[in-house]
């Protein structure tokens, strides 16, 4: 497997973890999370617009740290919003990742995290 393979392997991991969870939390079998990204998500006081833009600015991980300080683990919602954020830094290109200090294998980790945090840690061995 050569380097882009294994970041597009990444990609549709946490793609599909994404989309999993959202089914489980939500009751709903969903084919595409991108619909899910109109809807108005709060976490830690910040929508996920925002969390986003600091993301696209470079400010990864600074975003990162403010939405898992602040998150609800109970809260379907604020979940929701994390996993979003996961998939949108998935899409990212990795230049833009390396040169933030991140990498597609963090987004992978952060993903992971966020499932065994949220108490879905039987979807820990699809992401592994």
């Amino acid at each position: 497997m050569n380097f882009e393979d294994e970041k597009d392997y990444i990609m549709r991991i946490i793609k599909e973890t994404v989309r999993l969870l959202f089914s489980l939390m939500l009751g709903k079998n969903y084919v595409s999370v991108e619909q899910e990204m109109e809807n108005k998500y709060e976490v830690s006081g910040m929508t996920l617009d925002d969390l986003l833009s600091m993301a696209d600015g470079g400010k990864i991980n600074e975003a990162e740290n403010i939405l898992l300080d602040g998150i609800d683990y109970s809260n379907k919602n604020e979940v929701a919003a994390a996993a979003l954020f996961y998939q949108h830094l998935s899409e990212m290109e990795e230049e833009l990742l390396e040169e933030n200090h991140y990498s597609k294998e963090e987004v992978l980790d952060g993903v992971k995290q966020l499932v065994e945090d949220a108490g879905y840690g039987n979807l820990s061995g699809i992401v592994e």
